[in-house]
């Protein structure tokens, strides 16, 4: 027999099996005969490294498919990355600026090889780091969402939605990024409460020396000022309509408006009107024709259209607009106030609402079929309490600002003239074309591509179709479209999911997944999100080459409820580790049997038995992880798992078959043993899938490639022996009462015992055999009297007996037994105080009553045995 190594070495394991896994492509996935399963990895920034989150996320990606693999189906997991604009272009701008280079010193064409550059140095990174977390993609079919084709397929779809009459382009009020010079989208905007200050500013009316006062929190804004308003209704400023007011500090005047808009409980009752600046302003403005000022550059200073502060900082503006207020008398008072101010999901600026021509997608009919077949449970949300999220954000979807102020990404496929007119094309030469349909004498040199990019989830709403070119050939997505599960985080619901259930119904009339499974964030154990600032965010790497791929996935997956938050904590990586110590351990216990065989022996009855009941544990524990998985309730599953194997098989079952010290083994409960092993692998292995392999692979020899676990079959589940489980559980009670008396009166196990059983209830004798080999007894007799002067304990109405080894206490036995006594009828006086009380009894449900009555019963039974044994004694 070969030699086990002591200790499993999870490193060597690791880069032996992927490499095995990869030389034999069990990961790749074709086309065929059989039922496909498909998942597409929500891809990861180009340029991003692993984190806590990819680990949850692609460890529970990676189990559904390794199971999905060994059930038969042609699982196939879809890797990719995503090229991620903001995010990209801040770092290669960063880096290029350590260099002494200037982007606006770089021509486009220079900035993207610069970013290209950059790509290719840093872009598979994340990947490799998935491989050591055991990720069993077809990596043959990685996908970049700059891909040439992916590429095309982007612009494509932009070109057809623009014909639908669904893209265009308009001055709206965007949230615009001054730290990145970009729009965003609202979903790209994370709101946080402040602690800030009102500021409430006089404006004079005009022809009077009276004023009115305005609250504001951002007095920089009224720079651009072109109106205030008042509620109708609001009789405190009933003598302003019709007036004006005078801005202070730039000294315009403004006209007084009225629009039920305004809340006359808010603030003053009395609102400026700053339409270039506030989404609300804007729709104000727009109704009653008002003059907008554009007072901001986009870099976040004070544009020339502002009048006064030109080309300082707003933050600053405001600190000194606030002091020359005060300073002409214009300021009433200040105030603390905590608002929501809203930060840039990438730079973590502060977002400045701002007037921009921009590209839009209309979203109000694109969108409801998304919502629709959400809501039906066409597609499901595990867990469905974010269904409502969803529902109220489609029922509330506002336009989607599409066009993103950067140069990496996929360029807006729009060519302008110089007259200000423009044609969608996908090449300058189509453009040109149209162009000259109107104007012919037109030239080449006369039009310009729109200079911006699109938002990169205009990119990526269409991943689960583009990375099977589904725009332009069958072949492939007709196979594997629609997706099964998506794993994702339910912070990007609105940003992907829900786009891409809109695209899906869009381009392919049909769902792209059946079922979205929503992992929660990964917090330290203090409850706080896990970042670089805090410092609270471990590497996943390095807890790997700690605990190994197996332990760290086990750790993440032990406290992570679906939609819940994870309380993460190194301890879970080494229990994680423990666990795969422990099943290596029984894998070294079983092996060693392998060499104790005799063909000669008959199973004992004890073994016989012992098999019969693990294997119908082993097909119930199998049914409640089908259930599990079902419902993805993922940390069930490992919970179910781990405790079949730590107390099941190896607390129980290798103990119960275990031949004894010098003895020999039969062949069929040796067989039987490295069955259920083997089974008990296969459910392990989508957990751990190095360790599982290892063991596998020693356990017995395999053919190369095809004999590899990642493709044994599934276990299916078979019939289950339900007495023989509820027999178990008397029986183990029957051990434990045995391992306490020996352990209470220092009798050692080497010395054989007999015990003697007078057994008045229906409970089952089929584990006798199985008690007289754990515990060490000669026999398990049957008696009707009580025996004087034993040792004994008492399950249900059944009593057990030792007789009395030649060095026991017999009063200390009787203290034992009055004090055992006491406590019961004690016991039986709390469960009768209970059932005596009417308004218990009228009000407890039937199962409780059932179960006190129960307890009272046992109790009686129990003080009765007691006190008869206590009698015998002499």
């Amino acid at each position: 027999m070969m030699e086990i190594p002591s200790k499993y070495d999870p490193v060597g394991a690791e880069d032996k099996w992927y490499a095995y896994w990869m030389k034999h492509n069990l990961f790749k996935s074709v086309p065929d005969e059989r039922e496909p399963y498909t998942i597409v990895i929500p891809p990861p920034n180009v340029t991003g490294v692993l984190h806590m989150g990819h680990m949850l996320n692609n460890t529970i990606q990676d189990l559904l498919v390794r199971r999905a693999r060994m059930q038969g189906k042609n699982a196939l997991w879809v890797p990719g990355t995503d090229h991620a604009s903001i995010a990209t272009e801040a770092k290669v701008v960063q880096k290029l600026r350590k260099e002494g280079i200037k982007k606006s010193d770089l021509s486009r064409e220079e900035f993207l090889e610069h970013a290209w550059e950059w790509t290719r140095k840093h872009g598979g990174i994340i990947l490799e780091q998935l491989k050591k977390l055991g990720a069993s993609c077809d990596w043959d079919r990685t996908r970049f969402t700059m891909d040439e084709k992916y590429y095309d397929s982007v612009i494509d779809s932009f070109i057809d939605l623009y014909k639908k009459k669904k893209i265009y382009r308009g001055e709206r009020m965007i949230n615009w990024d001054p730290a990145a010079l970009t729009a965003l989208s609202d979903e790209e905007v994370i709101y946080r409460e402040v602690n800030s200050k009102l500021y409430f500013v006089k404006y004079l009316i005009v022809g009077t020396p009276d004023f009115v006062t305005i609250a504001t929190t951002r007095p920089e804004t009224i720079l651009g000022d072109t109106a205030i308003c008042v509620n109708p209704k609001d009789d405190r400023f009933k003598h302003l309509h019709g007036k004006k007011v005078i801005v202070p500090l730039v000294n315009r005047e403004v006209p007084v408006i009225t629009d039920e808009y305004v809340e006359m409980e808010f603030g003053t009752g009395c609102l400026k009107v700053t339409p270039a600046h506030d989404m609300n302003d804007f729709m104000l403005g727009e109704k009653h024709k008002l003059r907008v000022i554009n007072m901001m550059n986009d870099n976040g200073t004070i544009s020339e259209a502002g009048e006064l502060y030109i080309g300082m900082d707003r933050f600053e503006v405001r600190a000194k607009i606030a002091e020359d207020l005060a300073t002409a008398g214009l300021l009433a008072k200040t105030e603390e106030h905590l608002n929501k101010v809203g930060f840039s999901e990438r730079s973590d600026a502060v977002v400045e609402p701002r007037l921009s021509l921009q590209w839009f997608v209309d979203m109000k009919e694109l969108s409801k079929p998304a919502l629709d077949h959400v809501m039906n449970d066409d597609i499901q949300f595990w867990p469905s309490k974010f269904k409502n999220s969803y529902r109220n954000w489609m029922e509330n979807i506002k336009d989607w600002c599409i066009s993103r102020q950067l140069w990496w990404g996929h360029r807006i496929p729009a060519w302008y003239a110089k007259d200000g007119t423009f044609q969608v094309a996908k090449t300058a030469d189509e453009a040109l074309a149209l162009f000259q349909k109107e104007n012919p004498s037109i030239t080449a040199s006369d039009i310009t591509q729109d200079p911006d990019v699109l938002d990169t989830w205009f990119s990526s709403w269409l991943w689960p179709i583009s990375v099977f070119d589904g725009f332009y050939s069958e072949d492939e997505i007709k196979y594997y479209y629609p997706t099964n599960d998506l794993v994702t985080a339910p912070e990007i619901m609105f940003f992907w999911v829900a786009r891409m259930i809109i695209a899906g119904y869009e381009y392919r009339n049909e769902l792209p997944f059946r079922n979205v499974y929503y992992t929660g964030i990964v917090r330290d154990k203090q409850g706080r999100k896990m970042s670089k600032s805090l410092g609270n965010s471990p590497d996943p790497i390095d807890l790997m080459k700690i605990y190994g791929a197996d332990g760290v996935r086990v750790g993440m997956l032990l406290s992570s409820p679906a939609g819940n938050d994870l309380l993460f904590d190194e301890s879970l990586c080494e229990q994680g580790r423990n666990f795969a110590n422990k099943i290596w351990n029984a894998f070294r216990l079983v092996k060693s049997w392998e060499e104790k065989i005799d063909d000669t022996l008959a199973q004992p009855e004890s073994a016989r038995v012992s098999v019969m009941w693990m294997n119908s544990k082993f097909n119930h524990v199998l049914g409640e992880l089908h259930e599990a998985y079902d419902s993805f309730r993922i940390s069930e599953a490992l919970m179910t798992s781990y405790k079949l194997v730590w107390d099941d098989f190896c607390s129980w079952y290798l103990e119960m078959v275990k031949p004894s010290y010098g003895s020999s083994i039969d062949r069929a409960t040796y067989e039987a043993t490295v069955s259920v092993f083997e089974n008990i692998l296969k459910v392990l292995h989508p957990f751990m899938p190095f360790l599982t392999e290892e063991i596998w692979q020693l356990m017995r020899e395999r053919e190369e490639g095809k004999g590899s676990i990642c493709v044994a079959a599934w276990p299916t589940v078979a019939s289950t022996d339900q007495n023989i489980l509820h027999a178990f559980d008397y029986f183990s009670e029957v051990v434990i009462g045995v391992r306490n008396i020996r352990k209470e009166n220092n009798i050692p196990n080497k010395e054989q015992l007999t015990l003697k059983a007078n057994r008045t209830g229906a409970n089952s004798n089929q584990f006798d055999a199985v008690i007289c080999h754990l515990c060490n007894l000669d026999k398990i007799e049957t008696i009707q009297d009580k025996p004087a002067n034993s040792f004994s304990f008492v399950l249900k109405s059944d009593e057990y007996f030792i007789p009395f080894t030649a060095n026991v206490d017999v009063e200390g036995e009787k203290k034992k037994l009055a004090e055992e006594l006491e406590y019961t009828k004690g016991f039986l006086k709390s469960v009768d105080a209970k059932l005596s009380n009417e308004r218990f009894v009228n009000n407890a449900p039937a199962q409780v009553l059932e179960t006190e009555r129960k307890k009272q019963a046992d109790a009686v039974s129990k003080i009765k045995l007691l006190e008869e044994k206590l009698a015998t004694l002499n």
